[in-house]
């Protein structure tokens, strides 16, 4: 099931947690059901082309919630696609989010502008089994990949 927004203003799952606030023409903080995070970096990639970066807000998941990160509409009719990756249960840290411009031109995204939305799914019950692997506690900051025998 996803969270609605009275839910998601009850558990907090992102810090600063804000309610729907403008920038620049675009919306963060809480929605309808879901959440919308900023980016913490200017970036600036030609078409073709894949960047990383993170997120102003820090993730606390709970061990009863699934979170999958999703384009926001302003940048995906631009091209921008945000890779829609999965917050797994019991993780905490900024998140390192994947951007590639599918568009044909030239596109700076400015710190602090609006970048995805994030839905929260409940689970039936709380995890057994809640996120403990490499990027747990992740630094703001685009965070790369980190290999190894144990992937996640």
């Amino acid at each position: 099931m996803i969270i609605p927004a009275q839910t998601l203003r009850r558990i907090k799952p992102v810090e600063p947690f804000c309610e729907r606030t403008q920038h620049n023409g675009m919306t963060y903080g809480l929605g309808p059901a879901g959440y919308d995070v900023r980016i913490a970096e200017t970036v600036r990639f030609k078409p073709g082309r894949f960047v990383l970066a993170s997120t102003i807000e820090r993730f606390n998941i709970p061990n009863e919630v699934l979170a999958q990160v999703c384009d926001k509409s302003t940048w995906a009719r631009q091209g921008i696609a945000v890779q829609n990756t999965i917050i797994e249960p019991g993780w905490r840290g900024h998140l390192t989010i994947e951007l590639t411009n599918h568009g044909d031109t030239f596109i700076e995204i400015k710190a602090g502008d609006p970048i995805a939305q994030i839905i929260f799914f409940r689970l039936e019950e709380p995890t057994m089994l809640p996120y403990s692997g490499r990027y747990q506690d992740q630094k703001r900051g685009p965070q790369p990949a980190i290999l190894g025998a144990d992937h996640d």
